[in-house]
């Protein structure tokens, strides 16, 4: 059961870093700001949701 865990775990942090940089890309058209992004991952997808028009604040 702990092993399930830590896969998803893994794949979260994957998926929460390729969305970061999917997003930190389409913005900046930077590398090295979608490497900072993807390090931050889901911090800053969650910034990211809460900033803009139509995110989760509406």
């Amino acid at each position: 059961m702990s092993g399930a865990k830590s896969q998803a775990a893994q794949v979260g942090i994957g998926l929460g870093s390729a969305i970061a940089v999917a997003i930190s890309w389409s913005l900046h058209k930077s590398i090295v700001w979608a490497i900072i992004h993807g390090f931050l991952s889901w911090f800053y997808v969650i910034y990211y949701a809460l900033t803009r028009p139509g995110g989760l604040s509406g």
